[in-house]
């Protein structure tokens, strides 16, 4: 009965997120939705996804799991394909709600949107809390002496910095940018100023609009080479 009534939580606790998301993006479309609002949408996601474990049941074995991510995103989330992001390390809540989007068809990806449609949440939640215990290693990319002041003044202007925090290692829902992938990052850019990414709360589109392609360059080469 217990394990009934908590499965019945777990699917009650799916589709409110789902609707969360939907409102937040038709406001967002016709500007009846605030940028702090849109923002807390995805902390109401993620907090829906966390708040319903299904009781008494064994959590997954999330490192098992973890063997199938390893073709893209390298062993222990460390990812060697420049095009891939490396996952190791980042906000344990940032890679269950992009799980939850996978999921749900808010984001697109013809690996990434299979791979998730037949999780449940506490799958979600266990791939994105091992994976977020693995250690960051240190940055393979060495950012460009001359792009990095400019660029460093990129994400104080576009408050970059008051999202993903101070040294850019995120938090809560927001990604680490610190040591991420040079192309990868360049890429995600391009697709918010595109407006062809998926944006949760509508932030990071509108910070790109600005960027021009050698802010775009500039501002991905030198997050790849912090240390995270």
């Amino acid at each position: 009965m217990a394990a009934r009534v908590a499965a019945a939580r777990v699917a009650a606790a799916r589709v409110a997120a789902a609707r969360v998301v939907t409102r937040a993006a038709r406001a967002r479309a016709t500007g009846a939705l605030p940028a702090a609002a849109c923002w807390a949408t995805a902390c109401s996601v993620a907090a829906m996804l966390f708040a319903a474990p299904c009781a008494g049941a064994d959590p997954p074995a999330a490192p098992a799991k973890a063997q199938v991510c390893a073709g893209c995103h390298g062993a222990a989330g460390l990812a060697g394909n420049p095009l891939m992001p490396s996952i190791n390390g980042q906000p344990r809540q940032f890679i269950a709600t992009e799980l939850f989007q996978f999921r749900e068809g808010h984001r697109q990806n013809e690996m990434m949107s299979p791979m998730a449609a037949g999780m449940e949440n506490q799958e979600l939640n266990a791939l994105a809390a091992y994976f977020a215990a693995q250690p960051p290693d240190p940055p393979s990319h060495k950012s460009d002496p001359q792009k990095a002041e400019r660029a460093k003044q990129l994400t104080k202007q576009l408050n970059c910095v008051s999202c993903h925090g101070p040294a850019l290692m995120g938090q809560q829902h927001i990604p680490r940018l610190a040591g991420q992938q040079y192309e990868y990052v360049r890429a995600q850019l391009r697709g918010f100023k595109a407006t062809t990414r998926a944006d949760i709360d509508g932030l990071m589109t509108s910070a790109a609009q600005p960027l021009s392609d050698e802010d775009i360059d500039a501002v991905a080469d030198y997050v790849a080479g912090l240390a995270p």
